[in-house]
């Protein structure tokens, strides 16, 4: 079994260390973090494990907060495509005063699938803010030796 994990560091921690964003520049040169966040819109991409195992492939997103519906899982031309999107509105009233607050989160994510998967039998379930898939495997077939056949 094989695990991959995506990491988010853009650059080395070295050059963070050097440039101490902490102090000179906070959230605007954060080397270890997304490039240039002005903490206008952040970009979030959810990390995805990848995990290989005898008779399928295996992808875990961490996507917290979403439900089922704000999924939408694609194939085509051999690229598996994981977006999402959801929109929130939130009105309040009062004698005083009146608040509406949106707010808007997507992500999408591609993974190009390897020639041994099924691409017509992935299944795909979200529970605990996480979005579990899984990519059958072609099933092997070993040839046979071919076998003499005598000649009377």
């Amino acid at each position: 079994m094989s695990v991959l994990v995506k990491t988010r560091a853009m650059l080395p921690s070295l050059v963070s260390d050097f440039f101490d964003t902490g102090r000179m520049f906070p959230s605007v040169l954060d080397f270890d973090g997304d490039l240039l966040d002005l903490n206008l819109a952040p970009l979030v991409v959810p990390d995805a494990n990848i995990i290989e195992n005898g008779k399928d492939y295996k992808i875990e997103l961490a996507a917290p907060g979403l439900e089922r519906k704000d999924f939408k899982v694609e194939v085509e031309n051999n690229i598996l495509t994981i977006s999402a999107e959801k929109k929130e509105e939130k009105h309040e009233e009062n004698n005083n005063y009146k608040r509406r607050e949106f707010s808007y989160n997507s992500f999408k994510r591609t993974f190009t699938l390897p020639e041994n998967s099924v691409s017509d039998k992935i299944d795909a379930k979200y529970e605990n803010g996480i979005l579990r898939l899984s990519l059958p495997k072609k099933e092997v077939t070993v040839s046979k030796a071919p076998k003499q056949i005598k000649v009377a």
